[in-house]
């Protein structure tokens, strides 16, 4: 994640166009557990933590872009949201949460192999990982082809963009090395073979597991 330092962010503070399609399902994840505490990790400009807080939970967060941070200091200097990335020792600093939330960040992240071993150390035995990424499979990928989108899609021009492009095979795999279970995923944004994003769910085994 460290490769994302200098990702740039408005100054309004507000959601992001891909919270139209991964809002309303990850509130209803987060609500269906109601954890006591959350960490995102990739807060960007703190639009979500803000959003988060607004309904009654408690957010912590880091980004390793400093005008993220910066923007979200000046736009909600209540939040405790601060410059790290997934190569640190995150659990070190902050402590375990039963739920981590990572929206839209592995597909940024060098290392993805380190940002999995840092949000398992993140949750407590038991907890559970929110995590999004733009989703890649046949039909999506033939379309683009197809369509001449492909050079827009992979964005090679785009600072600090995409550098990972993960399909429900691949992240599932990345997952499983890390040691999550119970692993399952949700498309949204357009009908599920052209979705725009999938959410992943997974588990941190509990200490029985």
């Amino acid at each position: 994640m460290a490769d994302a330092s200098g990702y740039h962010y408005g100054d309004d503070g507000d959601l992001g166009h891909h919270y139209s399609y991964l809002l309303a399902p990850v509130m209803q994840i987060i609500d269906d557990r109601r954890p006591d505490k959350i960490f995102e990790l990739g807060c960007g400009n703190g639009s979500l933590a803000a959003h988060l807080t607004e309904k009654g939970y408690c957010v912590t967060g880091v980004d390793p872009s400093a005008d993220g941070i910066g923007v979200a200091r000046t736009r909600f200097p209540s939040l405790k949201l601060e410059v790290g990335s997934a190569y640190d020792n995150l659990a070190e600093r902050y402590g375990r949460f039963p739920l981590v939330l990572s929206l839209e960040v592995v597909e940024h992240v060098y290392d993805p192999r380190s940002y999995a071993r840092t949000v398992f150390s993140l949750l407590d035995p038991g907890g559970t990982l929110v995590l999004s990424t733009p989703y890649h499979g046949y039909a999506k990928n033939l379309l683009l082809a197809l369509s001449g989108k492909m050079d827009a899609h992979f964005t090679a021009l785009w600072d600090h963009g995409h550098i990972k492009f993960w399909s429900m095979k691949t992240l599932t795999a990345l997952l499983h090395e890390a040691g999550f279970v119970d692993i399952t995923f949700r498309r949204v944004g357009r009908l599920p073979p052209l979705a725009k994003s999938m959410i992943a769910v997974a588990r941190r085994p509990d200490t029985a597991g």
